[in-house]
């Protein structure tokens, strides 16, 4: 079969690799669609992304596809079920996993980015990573369960009460699937800033009460004529250091800070505790999707979150490089890659 394998930044190679057999608890699929993911721009780019990748890893770890053989001790799941998968294998033995909070898991696997993920036609996993998926939910939106899952995580550690002011920074998938979840958990008014003139529009498609173009409009002024008093909630959802300061400045008294965006691992703030203390603050971060792939399935196939607007281009496998080493893709929203 064909895959992509990551060796050391900029390289990304596509190659004839091996099918791997599954164990007695795994399971094999033909990978449908794999969506590309910051992470993997951040680990192509030479960066680490939710932890190490070696040399020689098939990438992509948002993914989709149809099971064509089990392990012999797997059960619940047959050839031809459609599913999508979590990433995220938990030890489930070591002290973070025993305490809850597997997502710190001390033995963590990574499909995708610390062993081979879903940019191949083919993926061998753990069954318990499988995630059968409703004759309702297309494949290609089913790739998406795992962003999702991942700002569902971030909405529970918000907070969020219904009738609240929440702002949004950055138009991008993850902006729009946190506009919608912000939405679908009552926040009164929605303000997205963003740039793109076509994912503000977008954005007001989700439900956005106020857009803002950070470039070429006063922010706070436009804040202002709108009467937005205080903002409750701030999601950055770019992973710049200039917009997560943006986020902990417009955060109103008493409200959250939720620094969503994936920085540079070397990337430090200024925050002046004075600032915070004044304001009573809360500044928070999120890793990964802990226990809620689950959730974010029922929400795409609810239809309450829609995923097929967002995206953009479906990219043959062959042409996987084309995603990542030129500027053809540079404004696309979501990119999926079909095997």
């Amino acid at each position: 079969m064909k895959g992509a394998v990551f060796y050391k930044k900029g390289d990304l190679r596509v190659e004839d690799i091996e099918i791997r057999k599954p164990k007695s608890y795994e399971v094999t699929l033909k990978v449908e669609y794999c969506g590309v993911c910051g992470t993997d721009k951040h680990i192509l780019a030479g960066a680490e992304g939710a932890g190490y990748t070696p040399p020689g890893t098939v990438l992509g770890h948002e993914f989709s596809g149809i099971i064509t053989e089990v392990g012999e001790n797997v059960k619940g799941i047959a050839v031809g079920d459609r599913v999508c998968v979590d990433p995220n294998d938990m030890c489930g033995k070591c002290y973070y996993c025993k305490q809850g909070i597997g997502h710190f898991c001390e033995d963590m696997i990574g499909i995708g980015t610390t062993v081979n993920g879903g940019f191949a036609e083919f993926c061998t996993v753990n069954a318990k990573q499988v995630y059968k998926i409703p004759d309702s939910l297309s494949l290609k939106e089913a790739a998406m369960a795992e962003p999702v899952a991942c700002c569902l995580h971030g909405m529970d550690l918000i907070n969020m009460r219904a009738g609240q002011t929440v702002m949004i920074i950055g138009g991008g998938t993850i902006g729009m699937i946190m506009l919608q979840l912000a939405k679908a958990s009552g926040a009164s008014t929605l303000i997205m800033i963003e740039p793109v003139e076509s994912k503000r529009k977008m954005a007001s498609k989700f439900g956005a009460d106020i857009t803002i173009d950070p470039f070429n409009d006063r922010i706070e002024e436009a804040l202002a004529k709108a009467g937005v008093k205080q903002i409750d909630t701030t999601i950055e959802c770019v992973g710049l250091v200039k917009t997560m300061n943006m986020a902990i400045d417009f955060t109103g008294k008493g409200g959250t800070a939720m620094l969503f965006g994936l920085t540079e691992p070397d990337s430090e703030m200024i925050i002046k505790p004075f600032d915070l203390f004044k304001r009573e603050i809360t500044v928070k971060a999120s890793y990964i999707n802990p226990y809620t792939q689950m959730r974010a399935i029922n929400l795409l196939s609810s239809g309450i979150v829609d995923v097929n607007s967002l995206i953009t281009d479906i990219v043959g496998l062959d042409n996987i490089n084309d995603v990542f080493m030129t500027d053809k893709y540079k404004n696309s929203g979501k990119i999926l890659i079909k095997p």
